[in-house]
Protein backbone atom coordinates (compact mmCIF):
# COMPACT_ATOMS: atom_id res chain seq x y z
CA UNK A 1 0.00 0.00 0.00
CA UNK A 2 2.94 1.95 -0.27
CA UNK A 3 2.54 3.20 -3.30
CA UNK A 4 -0.97 4.61 -2.95
CA UNK A 5 -2.07 8.22 -2.14
CA UNK A 6 -2.64 7.27 1.15
CA UNK A 7 -5.74 9.71 2.00
CA UNK A 8 -9.29 9.37 1.78
CA UNK A 9 -11.41 12.64 0.74
CA UNK A 10 -14.60 13.01 1.90
CA UNK A 11 -17.33 13.38 -0.94
CA UNK A 12 -18.69 16.28 -1.40
CA UNK A 13 -16.37 18.66 0.18
CA UNK A 14 -13.37 20.62 -1.20
CA UNK A 15 -10.41 18.64 -1.95
CA UNK A 16 -6.81 19.75 0.00
CA UNK A 17 -4.09 20.97 -1.90
CA UNK A 18 -2.65 17.51 -1.84
CA UNK A 19 -5.58 15.80 -3.22
CA UNK A 20 -5.62 18.38 -5.91
CA UNK A 21 -2.03 17.59 -7.03
CA UNK A 22 -2.79 13.68 -7.11
CA UNK A 23 -5.88 14.19 -8.98
CA UNK A 24 -3.57 16.37 -11.43
CA UNK A 25 -1.11 13.62 -11.32
CA UNK A 26 -3.44 11.05 -12.23
CA UNK A 27 -4.68 12.60 -15.31
CA UNK A 28 -0.87 13.45 -16.35
CA UNK A 29 -0.16 9.55 -16.22
CA UNK A 30 -3.02 8.61 -18.83
CA UNK A 31 -5.96 8.32 -17.08
CA UNK A 32 -9.29 9.62 -19.25
CA UNK A 33 -9.28 13.44 -19.48
CA UNK A 34 -12.51 14.64 -20.01
CA UNK A 35 -14.09 14.42 -16.81
CA UNK A 36 -15.34 17.79 -16.00
CA UNK A 37 -13.65 19.90 -13.09
CA UNK A 38 -16.54 21.73 -11.41
CA UNK A 39 -16.27 20.60 -7.60
CA UNK A 40 -19.22 18.03 -6.87
CA UNK A 41 -22.30 18.98 -5.11
CA UNK A 42 -22.08 18.95 -1.13
CA UNK A 43 -24.48 16.34 -0.09
CA UNK A 44 -26.68 19.74 1.60
CA UNK A 45 -26.75 21.02 -1.98
CA UNK A 46 -27.84 17.86 -3.69
CA UNK A 47 -31.41 16.60 -3.75
CA UNK A 48 -33.16 14.32 -1.25
CA UNK A 49 -34.45 11.43 -3.32
CA UNK A 50 -37.93 10.98 -3.79
CA UNK A 51 -38.32 15.11 -3.74
CA UNK A 52 -41.27 16.20 -5.93
CA UNK A 53 -40.05 17.42 -9.11
CA UNK A 54 -36.37 15.43 -8.21
CA UNK A 55 -35.37 12.59 -9.93
CA UNK A 56 -35.00 9.44 -9.26
CA UNK A 57 -31.98 8.10 -6.79
CA UNK A 58 -28.93 6.81 -8.12
CA UNK A 59 -27.81 2.95 -7.83
CA UNK A 60 -25.97 3.99 -4.37
CA UNK A 61 -28.82 6.76 -3.50
CA UNK A 62 -25.55 8.56 -3.77
CA UNK A 63 -23.92 6.76 -0.83
CA UNK A 64 -20.09 7.22 0.50
CA UNK A 65 -17.70 5.03 -1.11
CA UNK A 66 -13.87 4.32 -0.86
CA UNK A 67 -11.60 6.63 -2.56
CA UNK A 68 -8.35 5.05 -2.60
CA UNK A 69 -6.54 6.46 -6.19
CA UNK A 70 -3.96 3.90 -8.07
CA UNK A 71 -0.48 3.99 -7.54
CA UNK A 72 0.76 7.39 -8.39
CA UNK A 73 3.72 7.19 -11.35
CA UNK A 74 6.25 9.64 -11.91
CA UNK A 75 9.42 11.74 -10.87
CA UNK A 76 10.25 10.18 -7.43
CA UNK A 77 8.30 6.53 -7.80
CA UNK A 78 9.62 2.98 -8.85
CA UNK A 79 7.93 2.95 -11.34
CA UNK A 80 8.80 5.10 -14.70
CA UNK A 81 5.70 7.56 -15.85
CA UNK A 82 4.82 5.18 -18.83
CA UNK A 83 4.88 2.15 -17.55
CA UNK A 84 2.21 -0.35 -17.17
CA UNK A 85 1.17 -2.13 -13.73
CA UNK A 86 4.25 -4.49 -12.73
CA UNK A 87 2.65 -7.90 -12.72
CA UNK A 88 1.55 -8.94 -9.39
CA UNK A 89 1.58 -5.72 -7.87
CA UNK A 90 -0.81 -5.26 -5.05
CA UNK A 91 -3.08 -2.79 -6.26
CA UNK A 92 -3.57 -4.38 -9.67
CA UNK A 93 -4.55 -7.69 -7.84
CA UNK A 94 -8.05 -8.68 -7.87
CA UNK A 95 -10.17 -11.44 -5.99
CA UNK A 96 -9.89 -14.93 -7.82
CA UNK A 97 -14.04 -15.20 -7.41
CA UNK A 98 -14.95 -11.19 -8.08
CA UNK A 99 -12.85 -11.13 -11.16
CA UNK A 100 -14.58 -14.37 -12.13
CA UNK A 101 -18.46 -12.53 -11.68
CA UNK A 102 -16.73 -9.49 -13.12
CA UNK A 103 -15.71 -11.50 -16.26
CA UNK A 104 -18.72 -13.25 -16.25
CA UNK A 105 -21.37 -10.34 -16.24
CA UNK A 106 -19.02 -9.18 -19.32
CA UNK A 107 -19.69 -12.47 -20.93
CA UNK A 108 -23.54 -12.46 -20.16
CA UNK A 109 -24.16 -8.62 -21.58
CA UNK A 110 -21.71 -9.60 -24.39
CA UNK A 111 -24.72 -12.01 -25.44
CA UNK A 112 -28.01 -10.33 -24.87
CA UNK A 113 -26.54 -6.65 -25.26
CA UNK A 114 -24.32 -6.50 -27.73
CA UNK A 115 -24.32 -3.13 -28.44
CA UNK A 116 -23.30 -1.99 -25.08
CA UNK A 117 -19.83 -3.31 -24.72
CA UNK A 118 -19.70 -3.49 -21.22
CA UNK A 119 -15.85 -3.70 -20.16
CA UNK A 120 -14.96 -6.36 -16.71
CA UNK A 121 -12.80 -3.38 -16.31
CA UNK A 122 -15.24 -0.72 -15.46
CA UNK A 123 -16.97 -3.06 -13.50
CA UNK A 124 -13.98 -3.77 -11.22
CA UNK A 125 -13.10 -0.41 -10.97
CA UNK A 126 -16.66 0.28 -9.54
CA UNK A 127 -16.23 -2.81 -7.48
CA UNK A 128 -12.71 -1.47 -6.21
CA UNK A 129 -14.83 2.00 -4.75
CA UNK A 130 -17.45 1.02 -3.93
CA UNK A 131 -16.68 -1.80 -1.50
CA UNK A 132 -13.06 -2.62 -2.61
CA UNK A 133 -13.83 -5.92 -4.15
CA UNK A 134 -16.38 -7.60 -1.53
CA UNK A 135 -13.99 -6.80 1.31
CA UNK A 136 -10.85 -8.06 -0.31
CA UNK A 137 -12.67 -11.41 -1.97
CA UNK A 138 -14.20 -12.16 1.61
CA UNK A 139 -17.07 -14.19 -0.09
CA UNK A 140 -17.97 -17.73 0.71
CA UNK A 141 -18.18 -20.45 -2.08
CA UNK A 142 -21.44 -19.46 -3.53
CA UNK A 143 -19.90 -15.85 -4.02
CA UNK A 144 -21.91 -13.95 -1.15
CA UNK A 145 -20.33 -11.92 1.37
CA UNK A 146 -20.60 -13.92 4.95
CA UNK A 147 -22.40 -10.73 6.48
CA UNK A 148 -23.97 -7.48 4.41
CA UNK A 149 -22.01 -4.89 3.32
CA UNK A 150 -24.20 -2.20 4.30
CA UNK A 151 -23.82 1.46 3.48
CA UNK A 152 -25.16 4.83 6.18
CA UNK A 153 -28.37 5.03 6.80
CA UNK A 154 -29.95 7.74 3.90
CA UNK A 155 -31.57 9.71 6.21
CA UNK A 156 -30.71 12.84 4.54
CA UNK A 157 -27.97 14.00 7.32
CA UNK A 158 -25.04 14.01 4.87
CA UNK A 159 -26.61 11.86 2.40
CA UNK A 160 -29.29 11.91 0.29
CA UNK A 161 -32.88 11.24 2.43
CA UNK A 162 -34.73 7.87 1.15
CA UNK A 163 -37.08 6.67 3.44
CA UNK A 164 -37.49 3.18 3.65
CA UNK A 165 -38.86 0.74 0.68
CA UNK A 166 -38.50 -2.38 1.18
CA UNK A 167 -39.15 -3.18 4.98
CA UNK A 168 -35.63 -3.65 6.03
CA UNK A 169 -35.74 -7.41 3.49
CA UNK A 170 -32.28 -6.23 1.99
CA UNK A 171 -30.80 -3.52 4.25
CA UNK A 172 -32.78 -4.46 7.66
CA UNK A 173 -33.27 -1.11 8.07
CA UNK A 174 -37.53 -0.16 8.42
CA UNK A 175 -37.01 3.86 8.77
CA UNK A 176 -34.50 4.82 6.15
CA UNK A 177 -32.73 2.40 2.77
CA UNK A 178 -29.36 2.00 3.16
CA UNK A 179 -26.94 0.87 0.15
CA UNK A 180 -26.28 -2.93 0.18
CA UNK A 181 -23.82 -5.05 -1.41
CA UNK A 182 -20.71 -5.33 -2.92
CA UNK A 183 -21.98 -3.18 -5.47
CA UNK A 184 -23.69 -0.90 -2.87
CA UNK A 185 -27.57 -1.03 -4.44
CA UNK A 186 -30.10 0.71 -2.98
CA UNK A 187 -33.45 -1.83 -2.11
CA UNK A 188 -35.54 -0.01 -4.08
CA UNK A 189 -32.95 0.14 -7.47
CA UNK A 190 -31.96 -3.68 -6.88
CA UNK A 191 -36.04 -4.55 -7.32
CA UNK A 192 -35.58 -2.77 -10.82
CA UNK A 193 -32.50 -3.73 -11.63
CA UNK A 194 -31.24 -6.92 -9.93
CA UNK A 195 -30.12 -9.84 -11.68
CA UNK A 196 -29.68 -13.81 -11.05
CA UNK A 197 -25.89 -13.61 -12.25
CA UNK A 198 -25.39 -17.56 -10.61
CA UNK A 199 -28.07 -19.21 -11.86
CA UNK A 200 -29.50 -20.24 -8.53
CA UNK A 201 -32.89 -18.86 -9.04
CA UNK A 202 -32.37 -15.70 -6.47
CA UNK A 203 -31.54 -12.22 -7.19
CA UNK A 204 -29.41 -11.43 -3.82
CA UNK A 205 -27.60 -8.13 -3.46
CA UNK A 206 -24.90 -9.54 -1.11
CA UNK A 207 -24.03 -12.31 -4.02
CA UNK A 208 -20.84 -10.87 -6.24
CA UNK A 209 -22.08 -12.64 -9.74
CA UNK A 210 -25.40 -11.18 -8.89
CA UNK A 211 -24.63 -7.85 -8.15
CA UNK A 212 -22.05 -7.57 -10.58
CA UNK A 213 -24.12 -8.47 -13.75
CA UNK A 214 -26.64 -5.74 -12.45
CA UNK A 215 -24.50 -3.37 -12.36
CA UNK A 216 -23.46 -3.75 -15.89
CA UNK A 217 -26.81 -4.19 -16.71
CA UNK A 218 -27.56 -0.61 -15.52
CA UNK A 219 -24.76 0.56 -17.07
CA UNK A 220 -26.00 -0.61 -20.05
CA UNK A 221 -28.82 1.45 -19.74
CA UNK A 222 -31.12 3.52 -22.62
CA UNK A 223 -29.40 1.48 -25.48
CA UNK A 224 -25.66 3.27 -23.76
CA UNK A 225 -22.13 2.37 -26.00
CA UNK A 226 -19.84 2.52 -23.51
CA UNK A 227 -17.24 2.88 -26.08
CA UNK A 228 -18.43 6.43 -26.24
CA UNK A 229 -17.45 9.00 -23.81
CA UNK A 230 -20.59 10.12 -23.47
CA UNK A 231 -22.31 7.42 -22.64
CA UNK A 232 -19.63 5.72 -19.98
CA UNK A 233 -19.84 9.07 -18.23
CA UNK A 234 -23.29 9.08 -17.80
CA UNK A 235 -23.56 5.36 -17.14
CA UNK A 236 -21.00 6.45 -13.50
CA UNK A 237 -22.79 8.96 -13.10
CA UNK A 238 -26.05 7.48 -13.19
CA UNK A 239 -24.07 4.94 -10.25
CA UNK A 240 -22.99 8.11 -8.03
CA UNK A 241 -24.02 11.41 -9.14
CA UNK A 242 -20.41 13.29 -8.30
CA UNK A 243 -17.82 14.33 -10.54
CA UNK A 244 -15.58 13.25 -8.14
CA UNK A 245 -16.94 9.87 -7.97
CA UNK A 246 -16.92 9.61 -11.55
CA UNK A 247 -12.85 10.92 -11.68
CA UNK A 248 -11.98 8.08 -9.37
CA UNK A 249 -13.65 5.55 -10.86
CA UNK A 250 -11.89 6.52 -14.61
CA UNK A 251 -9.11 6.32 -12.69
CA UNK A 252 -9.47 2.78 -11.83
CA UNK A 253 -11.17 1.91 -15.04
CA UNK A 254 -7.94 3.19 -16.60
CA UNK A 255 -5.79 1.68 -14.05
CA UNK A 256 -7.23 -1.45 -14.53
CA UNK A 257 -7.23 -1.84 -18.36
CA UNK A 258 -3.27 -1.40 -18.08
CA UNK A 259 -3.13 -4.14 -16.06
CA UNK A 260 -4.57 -6.57 -13.79
CA UNK A 261 -4.31 -10.05 -12.14
CA UNK A 262 -6.02 -12.60 -10.43
CA UNK A 263 -5.21 -12.96 -6.48
CA UNK A 264 -6.50 -15.52 -3.86
CA UNK A 265 -9.79 -14.20 -1.96
CA UNK A 266 -9.33 -12.98 1.34
CA UNK A 267 -5.55 -12.22 0.39
CA UNK A 268 -5.76 -8.21 0.46
CA UNK A 269 -6.37 -6.47 3.74
CA UNK A 270 -11.01 -5.20 3.98
CA UNK A 271 -11.00 -1.25 2.90
CA UNK A 272 -11.58 0.92 5.44
CA UNK A 273 -13.97 3.42 6.09
CA UNK A 274 -15.40 4.64 3.07
CA UNK A 275 -15.72 8.35 2.43
CA UNK A 276 -18.28 10.66 4.28
CA UNK A 277 -18.40 8.60 7.20
CA UNK A 278 -19.28 11.68 9.78
CA UNK A 279 -15.33 12.29 10.18
CA UNK A 280 -14.06 9.24 11.61
CA UNK A 281 -10.47 8.56 11.53
CA UNK A 282 -9.80 5.98 8.97
CA UNK A 283 -7.60 3.02 9.93
CA UNK A 284 -4.41 3.48 8.99
CA UNK A 285 -2.74 0.88 5.97
CA UNK A 286 -2.00 -2.44 7.61
CA UNK A 287 1.58 -3.24 7.55
CA UNK A 288 2.67 -6.26 5.96
CA UNK A 289 3.92 -9.48 8.00
CA UNK A 290 8.07 -9.41 7.81
CA UNK A 291 7.89 -5.69 7.18
CA UNK A 292 10.14 -3.83 9.63
CA UNK A 293 8.40 -1.31 11.80
CA UNK A 294 10.04 1.84 11.02
CA UNK A 295 12.21 3.79 14.07
CA UNK A 296 13.86 7.01 14.34
CA UNK A 297 17.24 7.87 14.35
CA UNK A 298 18.70 10.94 15.13
CA UNK A 299 20.39 12.48 11.83
CA UNK A 300 23.99 12.88 11.19
CA UNK A 301 24.97 10.15 13.70
CA UNK A 302 26.06 7.03 12.75
CA UNK A 303 25.26 3.37 13.66
CA UNK A 304 28.42 2.11 15.52
CA UNK A 305 29.60 -1.04 14.01
CA UNK A 306 30.05 -4.48 16.29
CA UNK A 307 33.25 -5.49 17.84
CA UNK A 308 34.64 -9.10 17.46
CA UNK A 309 34.31 -10.71 21.08
CA UNK A 310 31.82 -8.60 22.35
CA UNK A 311 28.89 -10.39 22.64
CA UNK A 312 27.78 -9.10 18.93
CA UNK A 313 26.66 -11.64 16.08
CA UNK A 314 27.65 -10.84 12.75
CA UNK A 315 24.60 -11.56 11.42
CA UNK A 316 22.38 -8.62 11.61
CA UNK A 317 19.11 -8.84 13.85
CA UNK A 318 15.96 -9.99 12.19
CA UNK A 319 13.45 -7.14 11.40
CA UNK A 320 10.28 -7.87 13.89
CA UNK A 321 7.36 -8.89 12.39
CA UNK A 322 3.90 -7.62 12.91
CA UNK A 323 1.23 -10.16 12.75
CA UNK A 324 -1.75 -10.10 10.01
CA UNK A 325 -4.29 -7.18 10.02
CA UNK A 326 -7.57 -8.96 11.07
CA UNK A 327 -11.09 -8.23 9.80
CA UNK A 328 -12.31 -5.49 12.04
CA UNK A 329 -16.38 -6.50 12.69
CA UNK A 330 -19.31 -4.55 11.01
CA UNK A 331 -20.39 -1.71 12.90
CA UNK A 332 -23.63 -2.60 12.49
CA UNK A 333 -24.63 -5.82 13.29
CA UNK A 334 -26.62 -8.05 10.26
CA UNK A 335 -30.38 -8.12 9.93
CA UNK A 336 -31.39 -11.01 11.59
CA UNK A 337 -33.09 -13.95 9.05
CA UNK A 338 -36.78 -14.06 9.31
CA UNK A 339 -38.68 -16.82 9.63
CA UNK A 340 -38.95 -18.59 6.10
CA UNK A 341 -42.57 -18.74 4.19
CA UNK A 342 -44.55 -21.85 4.84
CA UNK A 343 -48.05 -20.86 3.16
CA UNK A 344 -49.77 -18.92 0.14
CA UNK A 345 -52.79 -17.17 -0.38
CA UNK A 346 -54.80 -16.68 -3.16
CA UNK A 347 -55.31 -12.81 -3.52
CA UNK A 348 -57.36 -12.63 -6.26
CA UNK A 349 -61.98 -12.23 -6.69
CA UNK A 350 -61.99 -15.80 -8.12
CA UNK A 351 -61.18 -16.66 -11.85
CA UNK A 352 -60.23 -14.42 -14.03
CA UNK A 353 -60.91 -13.79 -18.24
CA UNK A 354 -60.00 -11.97 -21.04
CA UNK A 355 -61.39 -11.92 -24.73
CA UNK A 356 -58.72 -13.99 -27.38
CA UNK A 357 -55.66 -11.50 -28.12
CA UNK A 358 -56.38 -9.34 -25.01
CA UNK A 359 -54.27 -8.36 -22.03
CA UNK A 360 -56.04 -9.80 -18.52
CA UNK A 361 -57.31 -6.83 -16.74
CA UNK A 362 -56.33 -8.80 -13.70
CA UNK A 363 -52.33 -10.19 -12.23
CA UNK A 364 -52.64 -13.05 -10.52
CA UNK A 365 -51.04 -12.50 -7.14
CA UNK A 366 -50.43 -14.62 -4.09
CA UNK A 367 -49.53 -13.76 -0.61
CA UNK A 368 -46.33 -15.35 1.29
CA UNK A 369 -47.13 -16.44 4.86
CA UNK A 370 -44.85 -17.79 8.17
CA UNK A 371 -46.09 -19.75 9.90
CA UNK A 372 -47.41 -17.39 12.61
CA UNK A 373 -50.02 -15.76 9.22
CA UNK A 374 -47.76 -12.83 9.04
CA UNK A 375 -46.05 -12.00 5.84
CA UNK A 376 -42.62 -13.30 4.25
CA UNK A 377 -41.07 -10.94 2.62
CA UNK A 378 -38.30 -12.08 0.04
CA UNK A 379 -39.84 -15.60 -0.66
CA UNK A 380 -39.59 -16.70 -4.29
CA UNK A 381 -42.66 -17.82 -6.11
CA UNK A 382 -42.90 -19.52 -9.30
CA UNK A 383 -45.90 -18.71 -11.36
CA UNK A 384 -46.59 -21.28 -14.42
CA UNK A 385 -48.94 -21.14 -17.24
CA UNK A 386 -50.93 -24.63 -17.96
CA UNK A 387 -53.79 -25.10 -20.84
CA UNK A 388 -54.08 -25.01 -24.68
CA UNK A 389 -55.46 -21.10 -24.91
CA UNK A 390 -52.01 -19.71 -26.41
CA UNK A 391 -51.93 -17.73 -23.30
CA UNK A 392 -48.12 -16.16 -22.25
CA UNK A 393 -47.38 -14.01 -19.33
CA UNK A 394 -45.88 -10.58 -21.11
CA UNK A 395 -42.46 -10.73 -22.49
CA UNK A 396 -43.70 -14.12 -24.24
CA UNK A 397 -42.79 -16.98 -21.01
CA UNK A 398 -45.05 -19.43 -19.33
CA UNK A 399 -42.81 -19.93 -16.20
CA UNK A 400 -41.40 -16.77 -14.14
CA UNK A 401 -40.33 -16.23 -10.46
CA UNK A 402 -40.98 -13.50 -8.52
CA UNK A 403 -39.39 -12.26 -5.23
CA UNK A 404 -42.03 -11.10 -2.53
CA UNK A 405 -41.63 -7.52 -0.94
CA UNK A 406 -41.92 -6.40 2.76
CA UNK A 407 -45.97 -7.44 2.59
CA UNK A 408 -45.27 -10.68 1.62
CA UNK A 409 -46.74 -10.34 -1.26
CA UNK A 410 -45.70 -11.74 -5.47
CA UNK A 411 -47.61 -10.75 -8.50
CA UNK A 412 -47.01 -12.17 -11.57
CA UNK A 413 -46.36 -10.30 -15.01
CA UNK A 414 -49.31 -9.23 -17.12
CA UNK A 415 -51.02 -12.03 -18.78
CA UNK A 416 -51.70 -11.84 -22.56
CA UNK A 417 -54.69 -14.17 -24.20
CA UNK A 418 -53.55 -16.36 -26.85
CA UNK A 419 -55.72 -16.71 -29.79
CA UNK A 420 -57.34 -19.64 -28.70
CA UNK A 421 -60.51 -19.69 -26.08
CA UNK A 422 -60.79 -22.17 -23.37
CA UNK A 423 -59.66 -22.60 -19.95
CA UNK A 424 -56.27 -21.87 -18.07
CA UNK A 425 -54.56 -22.48 -15.00
CA UNK A 426 -51.86 -20.00 -13.28
CA UNK A 427 -49.92 -22.38 -10.97
CA UNK A 428 -47.87 -20.54 -7.78
CA UNK A 429 -45.35 -22.43 -6.28
CA UNK A 430 -43.73 -21.08 -3.29
CA UNK A 431 -39.84 -22.17 -3.54
CA UNK A 432 -37.15 -23.37 -0.98
CA UNK A 433 -39.71 -25.22 1.28
CA UNK A 434 -39.10 -29.18 2.26
CA UNK A 435 -42.84 -30.06 1.16
CA UNK A 436 -44.18 -28.51 -2.20
CA UNK A 437 -46.48 -25.10 -1.34
CA UNK A 438 -48.33 -24.94 -4.88
CA UNK A 439 -51.49 -22.76 -5.52
CA UNK A 440 -54.16 -23.27 -8.38
CA UNK A 441 -55.43 -19.72 -10.41
CA UNK A 442 -58.50 -20.51 -12.80
CA UNK A 443 -58.78 -18.20 -16.00
CA UNK A 444 -60.17 -18.58 -19.06
CA UNK A 445 -59.79 -16.85 -22.41
CA UNK A 446 -62.97 -15.76 -23.89
CA UNK A 447 -63.78 -15.55 -27.57
CA UNK A 448 -62.34 -12.39 -29.55
CA UNK A 449 -64.26 -8.89 -29.44
CA UNK A 450 -64.60 -5.83 -31.81
CA UNK A 451 -65.57 -2.60 -31.38
CA UNK A 452 -66.53 -1.36 -33.84
CA UNK A 453 -68.39 -2.89 -37.12
CA UNK A 454 -68.39 -0.66 -40.50
CA UNK A 455 -70.21 -1.80 -43.95
CA UNK A 456 -67.53 -2.00 -46.94
CA UNK A 457 -69.71 -2.78 -49.93
CA UNK A 458 -72.33 -0.73 -52.28
CA UNK A 459 -74.79 -3.31 -53.01
CA UNK A 460 -78.51 -2.03 -53.41
CA UNK A 461 -80.62 -3.28 -50.49
CA UNK A 462 -83.86 -3.52 -52.85
CA UNK A 463 -85.23 -6.78 -54.27
CA UNK A 464 -88.22 -7.91 -55.54
CA UNK A 465 -90.64 -10.50 -53.96
CA UNK A 466 -89.34 -14.15 -54.57
CA UNK A 467 -86.22 -13.18 -56.03
CA UNK A 468 -82.96 -12.61 -54.88
CA UNK A 469 -80.90 -9.62 -53.43
CA UNK A 470 -77.63 -8.71 -55.68
CA UNK A 471 -74.38 -9.38 -54.67
CA UNK A 472 -73.52 -9.79 -50.70
CA UNK A 473 -73.08 -7.66 -47.82
CA UNK A 474 -69.45 -7.25 -46.68
CA UNK A 475 -68.62 -5.38 -43.58
CA UNK A 476 -65.05 -4.88 -41.45
CA UNK A 477 -64.97 -5.70 -37.77
CA UNK A 478 -61.92 -3.49 -35.40
CA UNK A 479 -60.99 -3.65 -32.12
CA UNK A 480 -59.07 -0.62 -31.02
CA UNK A 481 -58.54 0.78 -34.48
CA UNK A 482 -57.01 -2.65 -35.72
CA UNK A 483 -58.26 -5.35 -37.95
CA UNK A 484 -60.46 -8.22 -35.53
CA UNK A 485 -60.23 -11.63 -37.04
CA UNK A 486 -62.28 -14.71 -35.33
CA UNK A 487 -64.64 -12.79 -34.42
CA UNK A 488 -68.09 -14.23 -33.87
CA UNK A 489 -71.28 -12.09 -35.22
CA UNK A 490 -75.00 -13.00 -35.57
CA UNK A 491 -76.83 -11.70 -38.38
CA UNK A 492 -80.69 -11.57 -37.97
CA UNK A 493 -83.76 -10.16 -40.19
CA UNK A 494 -85.79 -8.63 -38.15
CA UNK A 495 -89.58 -7.59 -39.36
CA UNK A 496 -90.30 -3.62 -39.67
CA UNK A 497 -88.32 -0.76 -40.15
CA UNK A 498 -88.90 0.42 -36.65
CA UNK A 499 -87.09 -1.00 -33.48
CA UNK A 500 -90.51 -0.50 -31.65
CA UNK A 501 -91.41 -3.63 -34.34
CA UNK A 502 -89.42 -6.04 -31.79
CA UNK A 503 -85.31 -7.41 -31.88
CA UNK A 504 -86.45 -11.17 -32.84
CA UNK A 505 -85.90 -12.59 -35.85
CA UNK A 506 -88.87 -12.18 -38.45
CA UNK A 507 -90.89 -15.42 -39.49
CA UNK A 508 -91.41 -14.23 -43.02
CA UNK A 509 -89.58 -11.82 -45.40
CA UNK A 510 -85.93 -11.83 -47.07
CA UNK A 511 -83.93 -15.02 -45.41
CA UNK A 512 -80.99 -16.95 -45.68
CA UNK A 513 -80.15 -20.62 -47.13
CA UNK A 514 -77.89 -22.58 -44.60
CA UNK A 515 -75.73 -25.27 -46.72
CA UNK A 516 -76.97 -28.99 -46.72
CA UNK A 517 -78.48 -30.81 -49.42
CA UNK A 518 -82.00 -30.50 -47.88
CA UNK A 519 -84.20 -28.58 -50.66
CA UNK A 520 -84.41 -24.54 -50.36
CA UNK A 521 -87.58 -24.44 -48.35
CA UNK A 522 -85.73 -26.68 -45.64
CA UNK A 523 -82.58 -24.87 -45.34
CA UNK A 524 -84.30 -21.00 -44.39
CA UNK A 525 -83.32 -19.11 -41.68
CA UNK A 526 -83.33 -16.03 -40.76
CA UNK A 527 -80.63 -15.93 -37.82
CA UNK A 528 -77.48 -17.23 -38.92
CA UNK A 529 -73.56 -16.82 -37.21
CA UNK A 530 -70.72 -16.30 -38.49
CA UNK A 531 -66.92 -15.02 -37.95
CA UNK A 532 -64.42 -13.03 -39.24
CA UNK A 533 -61.51 -13.83 -41.29
CA UNK A 534 -58.19 -13.09 -40.17
CA UNK A 535 -58.01 -9.44 -41.75
CA UNK A 536 -61.14 -8.79 -40.09
CA UNK A 537 -63.76 -8.98 -42.92
CA UNK A 538 -67.32 -10.95 -42.89
CA UNK A 539 -68.95 -11.62 -46.21
CA UNK A 540 -72.91 -12.56 -45.22
CA UNK A 541 -74.21 -15.10 -48.11
CA UNK A 542 -76.88 -14.05 -50.34
CA UNK A 543 -80.39 -12.95 -49.60
CA UNK A 544 -83.33 -13.82 -50.39
CA UNK A 545 -87.08 -13.03 -50.47
CA UNK A 546 -90.48 -14.83 -50.39
CA UNK A 547 -93.63 -13.37 -51.24
CA UNK A 548 -93.83 -10.90 -48.83
CA UNK A 549 -93.31 -7.40 -49.33
CA UNK A 550 -92.48 -4.43 -47.00
CA UNK A 551 -89.34 -2.72 -45.42
CA UNK A 552 -87.59 -5.31 -43.12
CA UNK A 553 -83.94 -4.48 -40.96
CA UNK A 554 -80.85 -6.54 -41.04
CA UNK A 555 -78.87 -6.70 -37.47
CA UNK A 556 -75.61 -7.78 -37.41
CA UNK A 557 -73.74 -7.47 -34.29
CA UNK A 558 -70.18 -9.39 -32.95
CA UNK A 559 -69.17 -9.80 -29.86
CA UNK A 560 -67.73 -7.22 -27.87
CA UNK A 561 -71.07 -5.41 -28.62
CA UNK A 562 -70.22 -3.34 -32.56
CA UNK A 563 -73.42 -3.53 -34.12
CA UNK A 564 -74.86 -2.49 -37.89
CA UNK A 565 -78.17 -2.11 -38.49
CA UNK A 566 -79.27 -2.08 -42.38
CA UNK A 567 -82.70 -1.81 -44.26
CA UNK A 568 -84.36 -4.24 -46.78
CA UNK A 569 -87.13 -2.94 -48.76
CA UNK A 570 -88.79 -5.79 -50.80
CA UNK A 571 -91.13 -4.62 -53.85
CA UNK A 572 -93.65 -6.07 -55.98
CA UNK A 573 -92.41 -8.03 -58.86
CA UNK A 574 -92.35 -5.28 -61.29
Amino acid sequence: MAALFGRRMRRGAASTAVAAAAMAALSASGAPSAVGEQPAASAAERPSAGASGQEDPSVTGDSPYHTDLPPLKGPGRNDPPDETPATGSAESGIPATVLDAYRKAEASLAASNPRCRVPWELLAAIGKVESGHARGGRLDTNGTTPSPILGPVLNGVGFANISDTDGGAYDGDTLHDRAVGPMQFIPQTWESWGRDGNGDGRRDPNNIYDAALAAGSYLCAHDRDLTVERDLHQAILGYNRSQEYLRTVLHWYDYYRKGAHEVPDGSQPAPGAPTGTGGKTPSPAPVRPGTPSPSPTKPGKPTKPAKPGDGSSSKPTPPPTTPPPTTPPPTTPPPTTPAPATRLVDLGDGAFSAPAGERFAERPAVRAERADKKPAAQAKVRFTLTGETGTTFEGGVTTVTVTTKADGVAKAPALLAGGKPGALTVKATLLGTTEPVTLGMRGEVTAPRADKLVRTDETELTCEAGATFEGHIALTATRDGQAAPGVAATATVLAGADPADGEKAADQGPYFLTPGDEPAEDRRTRELTLTTDAKGNLLLPELHTDDTTGTFRLRVETTGGAVVVLELKVTDPA
